[in-house]
């Protein structure tokens, strides 16, 4: 099942075709990311100052159907793997039963110089936990 993170179209997500913006699924995609690392137990502040980050290294989108002003939506966020240092994600975004954007993520955990570094062990069993 995953995590689920539900959010609302503002006027601002919107373009002037009166549909959400296609950057801003990135956005959306993103919190519910935020979100789930949070519900596993992650710190991402404490991670940071531990001198580690979550860095997005890939995203392959697909935009299935478009969202608008003041649609309630879902993002749904499965990680599909955990390795040394990358995680990889099934993100989509959902009004209702229908999937509107399906994206795959792919994460790396990196250092404050921006080098590639293992997932600490403490955090990878936090994240373990959500993994189908």
């Amino acid at each position: 099942m995953g995590h689920r993170f539900a959010l609302r179209v503002y006027y601002e997500d919107t373009d002037l075709a009166g549909i959400v913006y296609y950057a801003n699924y990135l956005k959306f995609i993103e919190r519910g990311r935020s979100e789930m690392i949070r519900a596993a137990g992650v710190d991402q502040v404490a991670l940071r100052a531990a001198g580690m980050v979550f860095a997005v290294r890939r995203v392959e989108a697909d935009y299935l159907l478009p969202a608008v002003h003041d649609d309630l939506l879902q993002v749904r966020t499965r990680i599909t793997a955990i390795t040394g240092a990358r995680i990889t994600l099934q993100q989509a975004v959902w009004r209702n039963n229908q999937c509107l954007f399906d994206a795959g993520v792919s994460l790396v955990c990196l250092t404050g110089t921006g080098a590639a570094t293992r997932i600490p062990a403490d955090i990878r069993q936090k994240l373990t936990q959500l993994q189908e």
